[in-house]
Formats: C-alpha cells, sequence, structure tokens
C-alpha cells in the first residue's frame, strides 16, 4: 500500500494521539515518536482545551510538533492533522 493510500485510509479513521490541555509536552512528544516508528502515517487531534489555553492555530501546532518528532505535515483539517514520518 503507497503513503497517499495510507493517509487516505487514516483521514476517515479515528486519531491515534490526541494532544489536550497539558499541550506538546515530553510525554506527548514521545507517544507521537512511538507511534509514527510503529506506523510510519498517523491522526493526531488538537482538543478544543488547548486550542483555547495555548492561542494558537491547528496549522503551527502542527508544525512545531512534526519539527520535534522529524516528521512531515501531510494534512491539516479542523482541529486534526496528518504527520508523516521522514525518510533517512
Amino acid at each position: 500500500m503507497s503513503k497517499k493510500e495510507i493517509i487516505k485510509k487514516i483521514i476517515h479513521g479515528t486519531a491515534h494521539v490526541r494532544i489536550g490541555k497539558s499541550g506538546i509536552s515530553e510525554g506527548v512528544i514521545n507517544e507521537i515518536k512511538r507511534q509514527l516508528d510503529d506506523k510510519e502515517v498517523i491522526k493526531v487531534k488538537v482538543l478544543r482545551s488547548y486550542l483555547r489555553v495555548s492561542g494558537k492555530k491547528t496549522k503551527d501546532i502542527a508544525k512545531e510538533v512534526a519539527e520535534k518528532v522529524n516528521a512531515i505535515v501531510a494534512d491539516v483539517r479542523g482541529h486534526t492533522f496528518i504527520l508523516v514520518k521522514k525518510r533517512r
């Protein structure tokens, strides 16, 4: 299955990781890294509570997370985004 097909499948599924009130903590980053190692493509949901507290937009949060976990932002829709593991 190609990465594009995997991304299409994941768009319609549930989120693998949720970012809540605690924000982009070390625990969340470690979980995202672990999920990316296992699956290579994951869906992350940003809960409204964190959006209100941080005052950031989902695109900005996605870029910040992608930089920290060495991934690429494939798609941002609403409060969710899809990360793809970078090739070495």
